[in-house]
């Protein structure tokens, strides 16, 4: 016991120790509730806000904040919900920064070859099969009968290096099949919105303003902001049709429709 501590203590070893504990930690965790197995960055670049997972946000349907979609309050994918001016000013203006700060590591992992898995995962993998290798060279080393200190740390920082490009191998290998139990969800977006079939709720709509009701692919309903490009006369109740959106201006071109058949213009039916 003595020796395999003084192994799991010494060079190269106690430098994959550390990460081995703080893996260790991390999943404890997520076992006891107290982390998500994604990490903390998940939300931030997935669907969900502040709030948390999925959802089409409080202060603003579709508001792509932190990189994603949801708003502050992150009520999940049932319900109506408002896209307003502060719910899409806050998405846009906080999600490209958080979302390409965080999909930093996952990019370079991707091009590692290590992509399509959560990066937890990942880092997981990489970090204990580091340590068992480092664990194995450095007991053999340590058992061999090397006469001379040098010699003997150039061994202990070979094994160090073979360590990294083992585990990398390995992870690689392990990463494939598991790709299949994490599959690429696209997460929501307001272009889902397009082509569909909305009830304005102001009593018009012009080139400026107007707002409008539209049922999501989930169900859900959500106010957008529409505007229209000619002269159509629009009513509160009135149906129309989500046929563009503007990226800049965060809001959807409509034109008038009218539902066949005197259909419901409920936006969880049309």
């Amino acid at each position: 016991m003595e020796e395999f501590a003084g192994v799991v203590l010494g060079f190269p070893t106690v430098v994959f120790t550390g990460a081995l504990v703080a893996v260790v930690a991390f999943w404890g965790l997520v076992v006891v509730g107290g982390a998500d197995a994604h990490g903390p960055w998940h939300h931030h670049g997935a669907a969900g806000g502040h709030g948390g997972t999925g959802g089409y946000g409080e202060h603003g349907a579709l508001g792509e904040a932190h990189g994603g979609i949801g708003g502050h309050g992150g009520h999940g994918v049932g319900g109506r919900h408002d896209l307003t001016d502060h719910g899409s000013g806050h998405g846009s203006g906080h999600g490209s920064d958080h979302g390409s700060g965080h999909g930093g590591g996952a990019g370079l992992l991707a091009a590692a070859g290590l992509g399509g898995v959560p990066v937890t995962v990942v880092l997981s993998l990489l970090v204990a099969l580091a340590w068992f290798l480092s664990l194995a060279g450095s007991a053999a080393v340590r058992s061999a009968d090397i006469p001379t200190a040098p010699v003997r740390a150039l061994l202990y920082a070979a094994v160090a290096g073979a360590a990294l490009v083992g585990s990398w191998c390995a992870t690689w290998v392990l990463v494939r099949p598991l790709r299949r139990l994490f599959p690429d969800v696209r997460p929501p977006s307001r272009a889902d919105f397009t082509g569909r079939v909305c009830v304005v709720r102001t009593g018009r709509v012009t080139a400026h303003f107007g707002q409008a009701e539209v049922a999501a692919p989930d169900g859900s309903t959500a106010v957008v902001q529409v505007r229209q490009h000619g002269d159509d006369t629009f009513t509160a109740g009135s149906t129309a049709l989500l046929y563009d959106y503007d990226p800049e201006g965060e809001f959807f071109w409509v034109a008038p429709f009218d539902v066949p058949g005197g259909a419901s213009t409920d936006p969880s039916t049309v």
